[in-house]
């Protein structure tokens, strides 16, 4: 962002972002929760029995659907900005898992490596438009 941008104007476009993130979350948990087979094998993976659904959901459903919380939390006016930073961190921590896990076995692919790009992009986003702190005199 250029300086010249007014911390209002920053704080509208963190705001805005994090609305976005929320409702993305949002709708991959709905997704993940109506057709977890369909969702599970776009990620490489095959549920079977239930600790793989249980696991499942709470991993795409109520992680997903905490992270939409928390990103609702922070984008409303006046929240302390490391709730924001917060939300940047949990969207971050899968694309390092996938950092690591590619030093193993490579990097991921399709809609994985495309889901691991929005996801540093959102992040690194709000991490931008994080409000500066008052220059003292």
């Amino acid at each position: 962002m250029a300086s010249g941008v007014s911390p209002a104007s920053r704080a509208r476009y963190r705001a805005s972002v994090l609305k976005l993130i929320a409702l993305a979350c949002s709708l991959s948990a709905l997704f993940a929760l109506l057709d977890p087979d369909h969702v599970a094998t776009q990620f490489g993976m095959l549920l079977v029995g239930v600790n793989g659904y249980s696991q499942f959901y709470a991993i795409y459903v109520g992680g997903r659907l905490a992270t939409a919380g928390l990103a609702l939390l922070a984008a409303r006016q006046g929240e302390l900005p490391i709730l924001g930073d917060v939300t940047a961190m949990f969207l971050l921590a899968q694309p390092f898992g996938h950092l690591v896990a590619s030093f193993a076995i490579g990097l991921p692919q399709g809609i994985v490596l495309e889901l691991c790009g929005l996801q540093l992009l959102g992040g690194l986003t709000l991490l931008a438009l994080r409000p500066r702190p008052l220059k003292r005199q």
